[in-house]
């Protein structure tokens, strides 16, 4: 936590850090009233009952008096070069009196243990040095996905959108990025390797063993990203397609995860799941059952289900998804 805080002090008064203590029982609390006792004219710590990583980032955003709202964990970091490049940009728009909604930027899987760093950059997908709008990208590639670690949202942005995360949720991150892109109207690309997010740590969210006892937190966001957009009532063919590509790897690994899982309960909760997407949506489940590994989450018996787990572990090397 300290460490994420130091990265961001460079800043200095152009940044307004808001530490969110939500209900902490070791020395968060602490270390945030330390910070902003000497910091006062930056830092603002906000203490909470605990209602989870959601009820953070709604706190965040309601007490948020910046024009850019970012979303940083406490076990990640950001580079200080990328930062400082990156402030200057927004700066520069906002003389300019260019309004952006969305600012993209690359970042760093510092995984833990592994001697290489994989970086997630957009310069193939997104134009530089220039206000654009989804019309004017290119096409997501497969593994290529828009994550809390590369965005910042124009905060008034997310309030006119009215989002607000479920509380005692894991894996809201998919709303936060997913539900507010109708809104975005204008975006812009920095290519510099910004956010380092920190990965490996035992008893971390996204470990796999852990995603599988929480499979049913997996499912309840998945439904949520299905209920939030009508995707095919998109206009913008670039943002449609990107919507039913960011809904496909969250469905396909809301399956995977019950399927390895192999217990007789987490089978039905996948053919519910599909069921309930058919109910909602009969053309965005034909897409989802039809595209790149929707067939194969869908290969009848025990020998099916260990293809489907074997071509799960491969695709998670070369999609790249966690």
């Amino acid at each position: 936590m300290r460490h994420c805080i130091e990265s961001l002090l460079p800043g200095g008064e152009n940044v307004e850090i808001l530490i969110v203590n939500d209900g902490s029982m070791d020395q968060t609390a602490a270390i945030a009233d330390e910070y902003a006792k000497r910091y006062p004219t930056i830092i603002k710590t906000i203490h909470q009952e605990n209602g989870g990583h959601g009820e953070a980032v709604n706190a965040g955003i309601r007490h948020a008096t910046g024009l850019y709202f970012k979303v940083v964990d406490s076990d990640d970091w950001v580079d200080i070069r990328a930062y400082l490049k990156l402030l200057d940009t927004l700066q520069s728009l906002v003389e300019k009196e260019k309004k952006v909604d969305m600012i993209v930027s690359n970042f760093v899987y510092e995984k833990e243990g592994a001697t290489y760093k994989k970086i997630i950059k957009y310069d193939k997908v997104l134009p530089e040095g220039k206000v654009f709008t989804w019309n004017e990208m290119k096409k997501f590639p497969k593994g290529k996905y828009i994550l809390m670690h590369s965005i910042i949202y124009r905060t008034q942005l997310l309030r006119e959108c009215e989002l607000e995360l479920p509380k005692h949720t894991f894996y809201v991150d998919n709303i936060y990025v997913y539900t507010p892109l109708p809104y975005v109207k204008t975006i812009y690309y920095v290519n510099v390797d910004f956010y380092r997010y920190y990965i490996g740590r035992e008893g971390q969210s996204v470990q796999e063993s852990i995603m599988i006892k929480r499979v049913d937190q997996h499912i309840k966001v998945n439904k949520l990203l299905i209920e939030s957009v009508q995707i095919h009532e998109v206009e913008d063919e670039n943002l449609r397609h990107y919507l039913l590509k960011h809904l496909e790897i969250v469905t396909v690994i809301s399956t995977f995860l019950l399927i390895k899982s192999g217990t007789k309960e987490n089978l039905r909760k996948k053919k519910e799941l599909w069921k309930y997407i058919k109910e909602q949506d009969t053309r965005l489940y034909g897409y989802l059952k039809y595209g790149l590994l929707g067939p194969i989450v869908h290969l009848p018996g025990r020998p099916g289900r260990m293809v489907s787990v074997g071509v799960y572990k491969v695709s998670k090397k070369l999609i790249g998804f966690n």
